[in-house]
């Protein structure tokens, strides 16, 4: 029989380092659910135990449909010491085994050695036992896993949990929410939440780490036996050996920081899923994929369309900018440069050059060789496509870009990354992906749920703005507040927009006559680099303390004189320069 996988992709756009050694915490597990430790009543947990799992628990007051698994709906579940839950059998298998696998229905967030026995500084209970619910002695304030239920929702939570053997110099702390999508599918649907808040080890010592310190490394693998170290692994497993999903990076090293600090939703430490019809619908939403298209729009996301995907790009064809990009996808970058940069200046590596007159360069600028002023240090540089030299280090198109409310910068440009996109009944888009609309789930502390199922701040409930404006904490407010547009575009009613470039006007006296400076048609004085005023209207000359009119038009003798005796005075200051 076929095997079919699926493999979770990460969401585009999230623009995170991952750290080998992350330890600290990152998004927020919920709490305030009672008892010690506020993640459960006391007695909804495990004891101290290794390998060890909860007795059957019904879940039928808590999703009266039960929870439709792959091919099997499901109205009891086991909690797994080891970071997973199943529906068919408890499971101590500690050291986690490649997707799919036989007859166990699983759900994992986090499947390796979990170890629960260090409780004060001792290490207590039995290893390899079925425990039952702990008895109001045994309900632990940390290194402790938890369950808590209500009307349409399930919180598992393995709260500060460290690792075999009784190692509590790394902890994990994540959570398994399962959510009923009720008005939303059909009878057991739900969605899946995995949220990580500490991750600090990704494996235990009988699973091949050696050194004890929760990680795999070179130094891991056992010169007699030969055993490899294995990470863990996070997912679902349908149990029928062909479905199954694995988020990526599963049973490879460095799998901990990568739950912790990545996410198929935009937010780091948290994963989101659907489960209709018994599968889990597109695992892949929101992950990069290529479009097949050139330049900018080659680059898109995929995005749920039924049970599949399709690739939707993110940046459609504009004008060609001096960006080192291929705006318009023509297969050709920075094409007519003298056309995309201001009067005077040319587009090279994606960077528009002023000539180097004979007063230099402006500050944190050098002369090249070809007559052009550049960023000093960018002399030698050579960016990689798409990207250009300041101050000597290669940045790309949306470097230092903040872009208005609502809109993310792809390609160069601002874009609304939900525009075009068309979600089901259930979901709505963020960000660009299709996640479940808030009807059917909840919103966070402060916020609620709008008709288009989004949530919002609930001080802007009910709250209307002009185009050009968003609503924050009940009032409306300029989209381009802090806002930091592209090179060569400005933030007007919310939009970053391409900067108009001023049109030279002709002069309306002196014929448009070339001057003797080193370069033809400009000026060799102290202009500033500007165009020679007997051929384009402009901003008077650096230094210029007057400005003269006559009363008969600059045709007429008074002009005439005027204009003989400035270029008499401009002929002695060029001597003057000269000596």
């Amino acid at each position: 029989m076929e095997r079919r996988a699926y493999f979770v992709s990460f969401a585009i756009g999230i623009a995170i380092l991952i750290s080998p050694g992350l330890t600290g915490a990152q998004t927020p597990l919920i709490s305030g659910l009672g008892g010690n430790a506020g993640y459960g009543p006391n007695g909804q947990c495990l004891s101290p135990n290794d390998d060890g799992s909860s007795r059957a628990i019904n879940i039928t007051p808590y999703f009266p449909s039960g929870l439709r698994f792959f091919d099997r709906t499901h109205t009891q579940l086991y909690l797994n010491t080891n970071g997973n839950i199943t529906f068919s059998n408890p499971v101590s298998q500690y050291t986690p085994e490649a997707f799919p696998i036989a007859d166990e229905p699983m759900i994992a967030p986090f499947w390796g050695d979990v170890d629960i026995r260090q409780t004060g500084g001792s290490c207590m209970g039995g290893a390899g036992v079925t425990c039952d619910i702990c008895e109001p002695c045994h309900n632990p304030t940390e290194n402790g896993v938890w369950w808590y239920g209500e009307s349409g929702r399930m919180i598992f939570t393995w709260d500060r949990v460290g690792h075999y053997s009784c190692e509590n110099g790394q902890r994990n702390s994540f959570q398994l929410i399962l959510t009923e999508v009720a008005g939303c599918g059909g009878a057991g649907d739900f969605d899946v939440e995995f949220r990580y808040n500490r991750c600090e080890w990704e494996v235990g010592s009988a699973s091949g780490d050696y050194n004890d310190d929760g990680r795999c490394t070179d130094a891991d693998v056992d010169p007699f036996w030969g055993d490899e170290c294995v990470p863990a692994q996070a997912g679902f497993d349908a149990g029928n050996m062909r479905d199954f999903v694995s988020i990526m990076g599963s049973l490879t090293r460095g799998i901990h920081t990568r739950l912790c600090t990545m996410s198929n939703v935009g937010e780091p430490g948290v994963w989101r899923f659907q489960i209709r019809s018994g599968s889990v619908v597109c695992p892949d939403a929101g992950a990069e994929c290529d479009t097949g298209l050139q330049g900018v729009c080659a680059s898109g996301r995929t995005n749920c369309v039924g049970t599949g995907t399709e690739c939707v790009q993110d940046v459609s064809p504009s004008a060609e900018r001096c960006d080192a990009l291929d705006n318009d996808c023509d297969g050709s970058v920075d094409e007519s440069p003298e056309s995309l940069c201001p009067t005077g200046q040319v587009c090279e590596s994606g960077t528009c050059l002023s000539p180097c007159f004979e007063a230099g360069c402006p500050t944190g600028q050098v002369c090249l060789a070809n007559g052009r002023c550049i960023d000093a240090g960018c002399e030698d540089v050579t960016c990689p496509a798409g990207e250009r030299c300041e101050a000597g280090a290669c940045v790309g198109a949306c470097e230092g870009v903040v872009c208005p409310h609502g809109q993310t910068c792809r390609g160069g440009l601002c874009v609304d990354l939900c525009e075009g996109l068309t979600c089901d009944d259930c979901t709505a888009c963020e960000d660009g992906i299709c996640v479940p609309r808030c009807q059917f789930t909840s919103c966070p502390a402060g916020e609620s749920c709008t008709e288009d199922g989004r949530c919002i701040e609930t001080a802007c409930m009910g709250v209307t703005c002009e185009p050009g404006t968003f609503c924050q904490g009940g009032t409306c407010v300029d989209a381009c507040t802090g806002a930091a547009c592209p090179q060569g575009s400005e933030c007007v009613m919310g939009e970053c927009v391409p900067m108009r470039m001023p049109e030279p006007t002709p002069d309306a006296g002196v014929a448009p006559t070339p001057d003797a400076g080193p370069i033809g048609g400009l000026d060799a004085g102290g202009n500033n680099g500007e165009p020679d005023a007997g051929r384009l209207t402009g901003p008077a000359p650096r230094g210029a303390t007057c400005a003269c009119s006559s009363a008969t038009g600059t045709g007429g003798r008074s002009g005439a004189a005027l204009l003989f005796i400035a270029g008499l005075l401009g002929i002695v200051a060029l001597r003057r320069r000269a000596r």
